[in-house]
């Protein structure tokens, strides 16, 4: 099962300036219980914006630069190369971003699990269209904002039609 993981606005917004637009600690302990223990793929740029490998997960990042080289992480320099090596260690793998990535495996994708954070902020990066004949939105549980989380936001689960 390979399933997309991501935060987005309201305009599918997801960054800016490589980073996330948005501090919410339920969406980060939500991210840590649903790819714990698995792979998850990402670009380059997603992994230099974390600034580290995830613990408890096998960190495959997506590169095409040649001599770049991180501790604890196996570098590829394709999304079928990633894929492939994930699915070697686990039938179940995360994507995990940046818009790139999410474009390129969004018709691989069997499952989203996606934040909808009710923000319209100002981005550079966007997550693709939910397309509503591709995909059944199947769960939704919504959080109001807090002290601590500055938004209030759905965890929404679509499954491929």
């Amino acid at each position: 099962m390979t399933t997309i993981v991501v935060a987005m606005g309201e305009k599918n917004e997801i960054g800016a300036d490589n980073q996330l637009l948005w501090h919410l600690p339920k969406d980060l302990k939500h991210f840590k219980e649903l790819t714990s223990g698995h792979p998850v793929i990402m670009g380059r740029k997603t992994y230099e914006s974390i600034g580290k490998a995830l613990p408890n997960r096998t960190n495959i990042v997506i590169s095409r630069k040649k001599d770049w080289f991180q501790e604890g992480i196996l570098i590829v320099g394709s999304i079928k190369e990633a894929v492939k090596f994930a699915k070697k260690i686990d039938e179940e793998i995360f994507i995990i971003g940046g818009g790139n990535i999410y474009q390129q495996t969004i018709d691989l994708a069997d499952k989203l699990e996606v934040t909808l954070v009710k923000a319209e902020l100002n981005a550079d990066t966007f997550f693709p269209k939910i397309d509503s004949k591709i995909w059944k939105k199947t769960n939704e549980i919504f959080h109001e904002k807090d002290e601590k989380n500055e938004f209030d936001f759905y965890f929404q689960t679509y499954e491929r039609v």
